[in-house]
């Protein structure tokens, strides 16, 4: 007798609708010039991802969903569109929401796109792949809002609602869930509804007039970084977080805040408590008065209100103000913080290329050096989260800077435990073809918290940390790796790196630094 084994019939997906929701929703994105997404593909967003080569839209695989989200940050602050990150259901998207967090508590425009659930199978509990309680509610309560959509008109809808709130609001991250049944079935949207809404007439601010105009010395905080080029005389950077600064804000006759809610994270236990008037230009009512209270608030956006006021005054008569003191002030208290982290971010501030975009991490190199001693003469220069604070963000936000803007250099200079953080996206930027380089300052571990802990009296547990050969694993990852042996070696291997193609690791131990220099050695 013989048995037969026949093969269990298969079942061919339908015929796939090219002309589906997931086209509406990226046709609209890429009438916004949104030229480039964020994400993974899974077996539920296939429909977001089948269109976009047609469409013109670069895709960009990173190696996980968080990667993706800070990825998609770094390409948004140098485009000022928001960046789009496509997640597949369940895992993919609560992967991203420490991103969207960052976004959030950051002000920083971002989209995630996810499939959901078919409607009907909501809270079902059926065991569905990636079955989750409730995605559009876990994204909710991160986002400024999530929305679990219904038709493709209604995503679209939903599209234009998050680019009015980036142009014309305060810019936080949204979610739109696409139930699985409308991502794929056929479009209900009109094809006038997918063009991009104009933006409204307004004005470009001159970023030096009011400040040229007052004689007025500007410091900004981390984020408005290069806000003010910090080449110009009345630049005194972005270093509000040290007490010199504080002191001239706290003494000044007159105070004037733009755009800031001058947050304890900017701050770092310092207070702003001025014995003058002060004055605080604010997009939104619910800023005018936060943590420093204001006798004028002037209610809109900072591009407008800032030509505003320099019409307004009009010519005045002022005598030159002179910051040199202040200046140096700054300079003794930032390299107090840390002599061998201020003397490494010297150093490579000495062979930058002018341009450079700096990709940083909540490391200490990047606090307590990069911030005060690599200047910035362009916005959004310093890519970086000072409130959120998050680890693992310093790499794939420069892969999308260096993404966005192709013709400027780009530089990751973070700690070890930052880097490892984010270890994998090495691969990302060597399979996008980038020039990128990154510095990997080992300082063996959390050095931070080893200092915490030593505080608290607690014996080092958890924060001195395993170490790969660093320079091998670029290596390995197809890029090129450098040992850094003497501090003297650091700024030449740096220049050359900056030079040379394809991903560039240098690994730089902290201890070739650590002597205690001052900064007269350096200018």
């Amino acid at each position: 007798m013989q048995t037969h084994l026949t093969e269990s019939p298969t079942t061919s997906p339908a015929a796939p609708i090219e002309d589906n929701a997931g086209y509406a929703i990226l046709k609209t994105l890429r009438n916004y010039g949104v030229d480039a997404i964020f994400g993974i593909p899974g077996t539920h967003n296939l429909e977001f991802y089948r269109h976009l080569v047609p469409l013109g839209i670069r895709p960009v695989t990173t190696r996980h969903e968080q990667g993706a989200g800070y990825g998609a940050d770094g390409w948004a602050q140098q485009t000022g569109l928001p960046g789009v990150v496509i997640t597949t259901s369940g895992p993919g998207l609560l992967n991203a929401l420490s991103a969207a967090g960052t976004a959030y508590c950051e002000s920083r425009p971002l989209i995630i796109l996810s499939p959901g659930v078919p409607e009907g199978e909501e809270f079902a509990d059926i065991g569905s792949l990636h079955e989750t309680k409730d995605s559009t509610a876990a994204a909710g309560a991160i986002v400024e809002w999530s929305r679990r959509v219904h038709s493709a008109t209604e995503a679209v809808h939903a599209v234009h609602d998050a680019f009015d709130m980036f142009r014309y609001g305060r810019p936080r991250p949204v979610h739109i869930e696409v139930p699985l049944n409308v991502l794929e079935g056929p479009s209900d949207c009109p094809e006038d509804l997918l063009e991009a809404k104009p933006v409204r007439a307004g004005q470009a601010a001159v970023p030096a007039a009011l400040a040229e105009l007052l004689q007025a010395p500007v410091v900004t905080t981390l984020n408005g970084k290069g806000a003010l080029p910090e080449s110009h005389p009345l630049s005194l950077g972005s270093d509000i977080r040290l007490p010199a600064a504080q002191d001239l804000c706290n003494d000044a006759d007159v105070l004037l805040i733009i755009g800031s809610k001058v947050g304890e994270s900017e701050l770092w236990g310092g207070r702003l408590t001025p014995r003058g008037s002060v004055v605080r230009a604010d997009i939104l009512p619910s800023q005018a008065h936060k943590n420093v209270r204001s006798d004028v608030a002037l209610i809109g956006d900072a591009a407008v209100v800032v030509p505003q006021l320099v019409t307004a005054l009009g010519p005045l008569d002022r005598t030159k103000a002179d910051v040199g003191s202040v200046r140096d002030s700054l300079r003794r208290q930032a390299w107090a913080l840390s002599p061998g982290l201020s003397r490494i971010a010297d150093a490579a501030a000495s062979v930058l290329p002018a341009g450079t975009i700096v990709g940083g991490d909540s490391s200490q190199i990047t606090y307590l050096g990069t911030a005060s001693f690599i200047p910035q003469d362009l916005p959004h220069s310093l890519l970086y989260t000072p409130a959120y604070a998050t680890l693992g963000y310093g790499l794939p936000a420069s892969i999308g800077a260096k993404i966005a803007a192709p013709d400027r250099p780009v530089v990751c200079i973070l700690g070890d435990g930052a880097l490892m953080f984010a270890v994998q996206e090495l691969i990302t930027a060597v399979e996008q073809r980038l020039d990128l380089v990154v510095v990997c300052v080992d300082n063996g571990g959390y050095a931070e918290i080893r200092a915490n802990e030593a505080d608290r009296g607690i014996a080092p547990v958890g924060v001195d940390l395993a170490q790969p050969d660093w320079a091998a694993l670029a290596t390995a990852f197809g890029g090129t790796g450098h040992e850094v042996a003497g501090a003297a070696d650091f700024a030449p291997t740096l220049k050359k790196a900056m030079h040379s193609r394809g991903l560039q690791l240098l690994h730089v131990p902290v201890g070739l630094f650590d002597a205690a220099i001052s900064p007269e050695t350096t200018t």
